[in-house]
């Protein structure tokens, strides 16, 4: 069976931002792809320090949601000053997301252990806790559950979504691939290529470092 570290975390509040609808403040169900990998860079100190190839499986569950108040800062024309305003704003309570790492077990395991900057997910002021333990994986098929999967695993259900997987440095470029996710949970028995011990399906998403993009012309 293959080994992986499973990472665990959990927050009381955290708020992803949609970026497909310009202007307004509308919430993803789930963490992008890209998220998640800016969370294990903070880990790790920079992205010179992470693996190019490093990918990972997660699952993700909120315990509730609500709208909050947040001030938002639009951008204006260069040397013109844009008028702070307040808006609504999605936000998923007591969540836990469990990401598999099956590949450089080891560098994880140290920088997830003494992380070099703060554990954030979504906001900057979302911090939160992390746990990691070593499992071991599956070959085999297993229920859907909370997976985040890419978008053509047979007999996968939920909603349709287009999630940013890759962001370059400058937040300039970005690569955006279709996933499916349940939030209320799936019994979909689907392959993935791994499961969990209790049969949890565990789909390798995409590469996440930002060399996967072309560099700028």
């Amino acid at each position: 069976m293959p080994e992986a570290l499973e990472l665990t975390v959990t927050a009381p509040i955290v708020s992803f931002r949609n970026p497909l609808y310009d202007g307004l403040q509308v919430g993803l169900p789930c963490p992008p792809p890209s998220t998640v990998g800016g969370l294990l860079t903070a880990a790790a100190g920079g992205w010179d320090q992470v693996p190019p190839d490093t990918r990972f499986g997660m699952t993700f569950r909120a315990a509730g949601s609500g709208i909050d108040l947040e001030t938002y800062h639009p951008l204006g024309v260069p040397g013109t000053q844009a008028n702070a305003t307040i808006k609504d704003r999605d936000f998923l309570a007591l969540v836990t997301l469990t990401v598999w790492l099956t590949e450089n077990i080891d560098l994880w395991a140290r920088a997830l252990r003494r992380p070099v900057w703060p554990m954030r997910l979504g906001r900057s002021q979302d911090l939160v806790t992390t746990v990691t333990r070593r499992v071991e994986l599956s070959a085999s098929s297993g229920r859907q559950g909370h997976a985040v999967v890419p978008f053509h695993i047979p007999r996968a259900v939920g909603t349709a979504m287009r999630l940013t997987t890759v962001i370059s440095d400058d937040r300039a470029r970005f690569t955006w691939d279709s996933y499916r996710y349940a939030a209320a949970g799936a019994r979909a028995e689907i392959d993935t290529g791994f499961a969990t011990r209790d049969g949890q399906a565990v789909a390798m998403l995409p590469p996440v470092h930002p060399n996967q993009l072309t560099p700028a012309p």
